[in-house]
Order: structure tokens, then sequence, then C-alpha cells
């Protein structure tokens, strides 16, 4: 299954992994990596105990393509009026 793992942060601070399963729409979470895995396999696993026909429709016709870019932020430059 193609898994995403985002570190992310709570409301009040803490870190937490965030795991996401693309091709189902599924995420789970947790406070490790490693945690973050077994939690979303386990949901994986739930939703196709619940809705085994999904499986089926899994056509691994093609491996998913993964890229990672990096996104800067560019500061606004500010006008002055004279």
């Amino acid at each position: 299954m193609d898994i995403v793992i985002n570190k992310e942060r709570l409301s009040n601070g803490k870190p937490v992994f965030v795991a996401h399963c693309l091709s189902l729409g599924i995420a789970s979470q947790g406070i490790s990596v490693e945690e973050a895995q077994a939690n979303i396999k386990e949901a994986i696993e739930l939703y196709f105990e619940e809705q085994p026909e999904k499986y089926k429709e899994l056509a691994p016709e093609e491996a998913p393509l993964f890229s990672v870019i990096e996104v800067t932020r560019i500061a606004k430059a500010s006008h002055s009026v004279g």
C-alpha cells in the first residue's frame, strides 16, 4: 500500500506522526514513525475486513511515483509611499 508519513504538531505543540494511505483515503497517527505505521496497517486491515470487495478493486498496475519537493517561503517586498 502507498503510505505517506508526515511529522505534524498537535495543538499543544507535541509532535505526532500522521500516516496517510493515499489509495484508500485512510489516515492514522502515532507518537513515533513505527507506531504510525502499525496503526495505519491496522486501520487498512479493518477497512478491508468491513469492505472486502474494495480489496479486489485495487489493481496494482503500476507502482506509484513519489517525489519530494522543497518549497521556500518568499518574503513579500514592502512598498513605501513617499
